[in-house]
């Protein structure tokens, strides 16, 4: 341990509370994967209209697609301490469900590195859910992302992680 590096379990603080970036050099490089996933509710018409695909600005599911693997590479970008990961695969799916009239997110994000992927897997979700509410917004306004989280991540000296659900 450096001088004035704090023994906090808050690894991106030193002893005299300043933020930092976390030294991962000294890690092993494992394959890491996270999943993360998210919702986001909307009006039964609005649902409608992204299940059959007429939404005025075109393919939402399809968009929101590309903009949650494209959050995910861009998440060092968006979050100030997190540290620029080579991304080896991104894999972004949506769910429909009519009957709670919202869509699903889940994405998985794997890399060969020294510092996990759950930053990223989040970063796609809410990217992908805020690609959703932009293009339909102009319907229904009150759209609400919820759920937001870490499902699962494997890999690092910590192994396996499930939430419990």
């Amino acid at each position: 341990m450096f001088p004035g590096m704090s023994t906090s379990p808050l690894t991106h603080f030193d002893a005299q509370g300043q933020a930092h970036m976390v030294d991962v050099s000294a890690k092993a490089e494992t394959h890491r994967i996270a999943v993360a996933a998210g919702e986001i509710r909307m009006q039964p018409a609005t649902f409608a209209l992204i299940a059959s695909g007429t939404a005025r600005k075109g393919d939402v599911l399809g968009v929101a697609r590309i903009a949650a693997i494209q959050g995910a590479k861009r998440c060092a970008d968006l979050v100030p301490l997190c540290h620029p990961l080579p991304i080896t695969r991104v894999a972004v799916e949506f769910e429909l469900d009519e009957a709670g009239s919202r869509v699903l997110c889940r994405a998985q994000v794997e890399t060969l590195g020294r510092t996990g992927v759950e930053m990223e897997a989040l970063c796609a979700v809410q990217v992908g859910l805020l690609t959703i509410y932009d293009m339909c917004k102009a319907t229904d306004r009150g759209m609400v992302i919820d759920r937001v989280r870490v499902l699962e991540k494997q890999g690092g000296k910590s192994g396996e992680w499930r939430a419990q659900l």
